[in-house]
């Protein structure tokens, strides 16, 4: 996507403004951020610059003391993470906030657990497991994952890249506008994270818009299409593996070069 077409769009969403501390200390300071449908933008930046801290704003993890949040165009007022989940938002973060020992399919519907149709849902309140394996299964195929095939495995028999593509697989499940993915391809050998990478291009691809913390250069450059850089708790730029290098990328983190 170019910088000429995002101009002329609205973002799915946006950050203007946004300022939080915690006590003395600055996480983010006056900090604009744009995302658009169907593309990727990467957030780089040296620890402590205020990648987590933006992003926790943006999804409702944190409350922002100062500035605006804007989804399609309207304010929102995120309190806690599940009014974001409530708006299309969802986030995997670097933790994976999987359960172990449940099986893929309640993993990927952990919290928003389907009831079985009719008396036996309303009155019993039996869970439509079946249902779920087959949504779970769908899910997971929708995302080219070949390595998962038996959805009531449990999730501690999976290897590391394994357990990621079931966090992804669940934000492509359920996330109608926005995935936020924090550290994708942390800890992954290289098989795994080509499997990752391919994942992001798929939710791309079905029109969502893709937040991407990285400290991978080479994995940022290779799926982003715009890349915002935090330093010292602000934007230093927001570049395109197009316009800049990676050793820009890396400069402008650090300081030792400036688009201004």
């Amino acid at each position: 996507m170019t910088s000429a077409a995002t101009e002329t769009r609205q973002p799915v969403l946006s950050g203007r403004g946004l300022r939080k501390t915690f006590g003395r200390v600055v996480g983010i300071d006056n900090v604009d951020i744009d995302l658009y449908a169907g593309e990727v933008l990467a957030v780089i930046g040296d620890n402590g610059a205020g990648k987590s801290t933006l992003i926790k704003a943006l999804t409702g993890a944190l409350v922002p003391d100062e500035g605006e949040i804007f989804l399609d165009g309207k304010k929102v007022d995120f309190r806690r993470p599940q009014d974001a989940r409530d708006a299309g938002i969802e986030t995997v973060y670097q933790t994976l906030a999987v359960s172990p020992a449940l099986d893929i399919a309640s993993n990927l519907y952990l919290a928003r657990e389907e009831r079985r149709p009719g008396v036996l849902g309303s009155v019993f309140r039996m869970l439509d497991k079946k249902g779920m394996k087959e949504r779970a299964g769908k899910a997971v195929q929708d995302l080219g994952i070949q390595t998962i095939q038996n959805m009531g495995v449990a999730v501690e028999s999976l290897s590391g890249g394994q357990r990621q593509a079931v966090a992804v697989a669940r934000t492509g499940a359920f996330g109608s506008k926005v995935a936020v993915l924090d550290e994708p391809t942390a800890a992954l050998g290289v098989k795994e994270t080509g499997m990752v990478l391919r994942m992001i291009e798929q939710l791309k691809e079905r029109g969502l818009g893709v937040i991407l913390i990285s400290h991978n250069m080479p994995n940022v450059w290779q799926v982003a299409d715009r890349i915002h850089i935090a330093r010292l708790g602000g934007c230093a730029g927001v570049i395109t593996p197009q316009s800049h290098s990676m050793t820009d990328g890396v400069a402008l983190m650090t300081g030792a070069m400036s688009l201004k």
